[in-house]
């Protein structure tokens, strides 16, 4: 596996020698639920503009939210902000390297902490993402996908086969990561190009179909409230002067009680702030 990973792994910019433990924050707060191919500039920019969690700390809310962008679930531009002035508040401005401290920060769950440990600080801790899972799973109990949600037992299986020397421990978790991004995906893995093919339980068993098809949910994005809420963003962001309400509603394309509910939702989330019938 690591010699795989030493011969095919992407050139990406937060994997870099140098980069800060606030540029892996940053860039696992920009990957979650996001493709690494649509936060490779925005992280450049991010860092350029905001190097340290002081400098972000102390950034106006709206130009944090404006440089986010693209990048989706804009909840986490807020959550990244309050996680800097956490550091700064807490930790003098340097991010923890201790597990509880990480995710005592707002927006660091479990698996961004694991991830901060292994590679920001070169740590042995178990980093478990959906690719991870999905590796894991198919190579040793023959799952084409893992659960919905994360399990005990995944976690022990991933700790049992996680090397003991710290620093081979946290170039496997990233090998892992990769080959599951790049060779064992979802929907059409190529087991050929497996370094692990032999071994893979799944690929011995038949390849046989998701068991846990029908635990998952689907989301629709086309007329959700999400794409509504997306619309009024990317229209505030193109106009750096505060819209009227009822342009902002006009601008969301769809029926008046969905403008008026994804609005409030936004308002409620601290995304939006409205005064004297305007919106910014």
């Amino acid at each position: 596996m690591l010699a795989w990973y030493a011969a095919s792994a992407r050139d990406l910019p937060w994997r870099r020698p140098g980069t800060t433990p606030w540029g892996v924050v940053v860039s696992e707060v920009m990957l979650q639920q996001t493709p690494v191919a649509r936060v490779e500039q925005p992280w450049r920019r991010w860092l350029e503009e905001w190097p340290t969690p002081a400098a972000l700390a102390a950034a106006p809310t709206a130009d944090v939210l404006r440089a986010w962008g693209r990048l989706g679930y804009p909840r986490r531009a807020l959550r990244l902000q309050q996680c800097a002035s956490a550091i700064l508040e807490r930790h003098a401005g340097e991010v923890p390297e201790d597990e509880a401290a990480l995710r005592a920060l707002p927006g660091i769950g479990e698996y961004t902490a694991a991830a901060v440990l292994a590679f920001a600080f070169g740590r042995r801790t178990v980093v478990l993402d959906t690719n991870v899972r999905r590796v894991l799973g198919r190579v040793m109990t023959g799952q084409a996908l893992p659960r919905p949600h994360l399990t005990r037992t995944e976690r022990d299986q991933a700790a049992a086969v996680l090397p003991t020397e710290a620093a081979s421990a946290a170039r496997w978790n990233v090998a892992v990561m990769e080959l599951g991004a790049l060779v064992c995906t979802a929907r059409s893995p190529d087991c050929s190009a497996c370094p692990v093919q032999a071994r893979c339980a799944w690929r011995l068993a038949g390849y046989p179909s998701d068991e846990h098809a029908a635990l998952r949910r689907t989301q629709t994005w086309h007329g959700s409230d999400r794409q509504v809420r997306g619309r009024m963003l990317a229209a505030l962001r193109a106009h750096p002067s505060p819209l009227p309400v009822l342009g902002l509603l006009a601008a969301a394309d769809c029926p008046e009680e969905q403008a008026a509910r994804a609005l409030a939702s936004l308002d409620a989330d601290g995304l939006v702030s409205q005064q004297g019938g305007f919106v910014h």
